[in-house]
């Protein structure tokens, strides 16, 4: 599998693992916790799989930059948190620069 793709899977249980993090209430409530360990545990593994093609600064930048724009957004709309003029402003810069990263450095190539 193409190592981006794997990266993509690995945001994707990030995501879902943070998700069930939070619908844990404080992992006082089974099965989201389960669910949550189980995401964070094979999303590391994979993470780490990643790691073997992409340089370990880029896969972190991306996959951590990804997965607070995602969880910021699944917070604002399933969990209604609201982001002030500063948290959208940071999540733009971290938009802007996960776009840098994978436009203009050639570090990104494996």
């Amino acid at each position: 599998m193409n190592a981006y793709a794997l990266l993509a899977c690995t945001i994707a249980l990030e995501v879902a693992a943070t998700s069930l993090l939070k619908a844990s209430d404080g992992m006082t409530r089974l099965w989201p916790t389960l669910g949550a360990l189980a995401g964070y545990g094979v999303c590391f593994w994979l993470l780490s799989l990643v790691m073997k093609s992409i340089p370990t600064g880029i896969a972190y930048a991306i996959w951590s930059g990804v997965g607070i724009v995602l969880i910021s957004l699944i917070g604002l709309f399933v969990f209604k948190q609201k982001l002030d003029a500063a948290a959208i402003l940071g999540i733009g810069l971290i938009c802007a620069g996960v776009l840098v990263i994978n436009l203009f450095s050639r570090a990104s190539v494996h």
